[in-house]
């Protein structure tokens, strides 16, 4: 496992040391985690706007599925209720 330094003010460690049950390591650990998962998912978004903006306006995710549905499974029966 990598180690990695952080700096804090003395203000800040003191507060930490008041909280002699938090294990801080994990708690940072766990929230690198976290950052990186919505980095990747911020990530991921951008490409899929990239994508969807290659497509064009008139493109619709709905009707496109519907149509490929429609294809394989046959025309849908309409309600008549």
């Amino acid at each position: 496992m990598a180690t990695i330094t952080i700096r804090v003010s003395e203000d800040i460690r003191r507060k930490m040391r008041e909280f002699k049950d938090v294990n801080w390591s994990e708690y940072l650990r766990e929230a690198i985690v976290r950052k990186i998962r919505e980095e990747e998912a911020k990530a991921a978004c951008r490409i899929m706007d990239e994508i969807a903006a290659k497509t064009g306006h008139d493109w619709s995710g709905v009707e496109e599925i519907r149509k490929w549905r429609d294809a394989r499974y046959g025309q849908r029966v309409q309600n008549s209720n």
